[in-house]
């Protein structure tokens, strides 16, 4: 069990994994795809203080090894979204982390406080700007936890991770996501314009991993990973690298029913270790279907030796 301290409230997670924001809405639309306690916890997509509408024209384009998607954040604003969706999370069979998106430190100010009077919200997750310093780092953080007594996982972005995570954990993170997915830009195929997003798919998986170790090694709270997590193997590698627990984004899109084999895989594996198990006996993760029936069915007779041929 990872449990992530903030004063007298902590956020406890059963298994070591979640869902990225942004991947799977603001609860319950994915259900019949994945169940809910695949997870450890369910983070909510981005909520901003005032409503957003979605963006127009194309927001997927597809890439060589991804896609890149901008979606404008759309929301009801975090008011209606706890009218809203308030329910569900308070029926929740996991921990439900709400996911603010904030430009200015006021507004991010008021989102806090107005879900630090949320029983049913066990964390608070800050996504910070791609572009943000140090500094700016500190206000925001530093914002949020001025308002509210509520866990706080920061995310980071993933080519300033290194340079912020210190910031962020001195203004107050209890814990940091390690990383956001980056910006980039492709051509519409339709409009044929040029049109920018965030970039999913399992190239990420190499930059993030180095991400997640240099910051493990720097900072002392607890390490989420994420970005091109598509197999348990992923998973394993993140936590190897320093990580506590993961977050998976475009593999549920492309392959839901690998949250569950991830899931699986890290919560044997923590059994297992935490039973002293020696490296032998430890659940070794993710066994393809095809070479599972292969291990289950007969090996086949061997061959009969080749003839013997006269001698000349």
């Amino acid at each position: 069990m990872l449990e992530i301290f903030a004063g007298k409230q902590s956020l406890r997670l059963a298994k070591p994994i979640m869902n990225a924001a942004g991947v799977m809405g603001f609860g319950g639309e994915y259900n019949k795809l994945i169940p809910p306690d695949t997870f450890g916890a369910f983070v909510t997509n981005p909520l901003t203080w005032r409503g957003l509408r979605a963006a127009e024209g194309m927001r997927v384009a597809a890439l060589d090894s991804g896609m890149l998607i901008h979606t404008g954040l759309p929301n009801p604003g975090l008011q209606r979204a706890v009218q809203r969706y308030g329910a569900r999370w308070a029926n929740s069979p996991i921990p439900v982390i709400v996911h603010v998106a904030a430009n200015t430190a006021d507004e991010l100010t008021a989102c806090a406080g107005y879900l630090d009077g949320i029983d049913k919200v066990a964390a608070l997750e800050v996504g910070l700007a791609d572009h943000a310093t140090h500094r700016e780092a500190r206000l925001m953080i530093g914002a949020a936890r001025s308002r509210t007594q509520l866990p706080i996982l920061a995310r980071l972005p993933l080519y300033q991770a290194g340079q912020i995570a210190a910031a962020a954990v001195e203004a107050g993170a209890d814990a940091l996501v390690v990383a956001a997915p980056p910006r980039g830009s492709a051509r519409d195929p339709i409009s044929g314009r040029l049109i920018g997003g965030r970039v999913y798919g399992t190239w990420l998986k190499a930059l993030a991993l180095r991400a997640v170790g240099w910051v493990a090694r720097n900072v002392h709270v607890p390490i989420i990973g994420s970005g091109g997590i598509h197999t348990p193997d992923d998973a394993r590698e993140f936590l190897e690298a320093g990580a506590r627990a993961i977050q998976l984004d475009s593999v549920i899109w492309i392959r839901p029913s690998m949250a569950a084999l991830i899931a699986e895989d890290l919560t044997v594996g923590m059994m297992t270790r935490a039973a002293n198990s020696l490296a032998d006996d430890m659940y070794t993760g993710y066994i393809d279907p095809a070479a599972r029936r292969a291990q289950l069915l007969p090996s086949p007779p061997p061959l009969p030796p080749p003839p013997t041929l006269p001698e000349d």
